[in-house]
């Protein structure tokens, strides 16, 4: 089939903007086969820079995608498919290899900018925990409430976060780093705890954010959680961008590539991902607002 191609506008000023980014890592090993290989098929030049018994490791292939405001992206795969990788790039944790990622303004990630200390309370570290993304501390005791009544730990707030359950300390991280009203917010598997009442709090506050002009990324192992609450699905595996589409559709066709690998199909798996990848329409992003999109 012949290359179809677009030229589109970037409408108005877009939340996040990855063009051309790749990850790649060397890392110590003890397969001195893979070494002598990746020896054998690299310059002279690479070969002096590479230290003995280490490999490239390739997290994430060349990416590029633009993200509007309103939008809730979900990001699915297996474990190694550079979901993480991606969720540290656009949060500014690691620079790509390759490429460049642009932010409106700077990403919120759970876990990082909610850094949460066991030995104090709950409420200690909401309070230590909104200082440190920058608010003062009327604006934190004027968030405190809505804080507490999002995370569902009324009975536990005042207790050691030592004693919280897993799941008490996801809903906490959450509930710190949406308090700020980001206008972007990355979320990594914090939302997998299993409490049906913080599940329908938590998708309230995300679309809450998005009316608010703002984007969200959730990376997810829960499927469910990714079609309820996002407008739009990347598929990764071993670092490619497989799909990028309506949740429903990537989900289904990423269900049935890890349903076949499951019963041991993995000739059938691996087609039904390459098939999938062979209708991504790819992005590039160009000069002076606009971005091309084609499809082999």
């Amino acid at each position: 089939m012949a290359a179809t191609e677009q030229v589109l506008d970037v409408e108005g000023h877009p939340c996040v903007v990855v063009d051309g980014a790749a990850m790649e890592y060397r890392v110590v090993t003890t397969d001195s086969d893979a070494v002598a290989r990746e020896r054998r098929d690299t310059s002279f030049l690479r070969r002096l820079r590479h230290r003995p018994n280490t490999v490239t490791v390739r997290a994430l292939y060349e990416l590029s995608i633009v993200v509007e405001r309103g939008e809730s992206v979900g990001i699915i795969g297996r474990n190694g498919s550079g979901k993480s990788t991606l969720m540290k790039l656009i949060s500014g944790q690691m620079r790509p290899t390759s490429g460049a990622i642009f932010a409106s303004s700077t990403p919120i990630m759970l876990g990082v900018n909610a850094a949460l200390m066991p030995d104090l309370s709950g409420h200690q570290n909401v309070v230590l925990g909104c200082l440190a993304m920058g608010m003062s501390r009327r604006e934190v005791d004027e968030k405190f409430g809505s804080i507490v009544e999002l995370c569902g730990l009324e009975d536990s707030i005042y207790l050691p976060m030592k004693s919280y359950s897993s799941g008490m300390a996801s809903r906490l991280r959450f509930a710190i780093a949406a308090s700020i009203d980001p206008e972007i917010l990355l979320v990594d598997e914090a939302l997998n705890t299993g409490d049906a009442q913080f599940g329908d709090r938590s998708k309230k506050r995300m679309d809450q954010l998005r009316q608010q002009a703002g984007c969200v990324f959730l990376v997810s192992h829960s499927l469910d959680t990714i079609t309820k609450m996002c407008s739009r699905v990347l598929w990764l595996d071993k670092g490619h961008l497989i799909m990028d589409g309506e949740p429903a559709e990537t989900v289904k066709a990423y269900q049935d590539f890890t349903g076949h690998l499951a019963k041991g199909n993995n000739i059938s798996a691996a087609r039904l991902r390459d098939e999938a990848r062979a209708s991504l329409q790819t992005t590039e992003i160009l000069a002076r607002g606009k971005m091309r999109r084609s499809r082999a």
